[in-house]
């Protein structure tokens, strides 16, 4: 399944506290992505908040991976969850009968 992760600030963090642990952050995210659990990556746009592709079996074990990362453990970082699903809409164009 896929899922969209997309970062949420946690109040009262500062740059400072981030600073330790990016390498950390940088080389789980490689693993993650080097085990094609993490697709795709990016930043939000004039924000410094993730925005992640995952291919799970379900929301649950998006958690569960996404809860390996240095900066989630730390507390500094959270995610939205958000399972997605395939368009459906095409199956009106090609279903039979029409």
């Amino acid at each position: 399944m896929r899922i969209l992760a997309i970062e949420r600030e946690i109040s009262g963090v500062t740059q400072e506290q981030f600073e330790p642990h990016l390498k950390a952050e940088a080389t789980r995210v490689w693993e993650l992505y080097q085990a094609g659990v993490l697709r795709e990556l990016y930043f939000r746009q004039g924000m410094h908040s993730a925005v992640l592709f995952l291919e799970c079996v379900d929301a649950e074990e998006a958690n569960e991976v996404l809860n390996t990362l240095p900066l989630v453990k730390k507390g500094l970082i959270a995610f939205d969850i958000i399972p997605l699903i395939a368009y459906p809409g095409f199956s009106r164009l090609f279903a039979e009968g029409r």
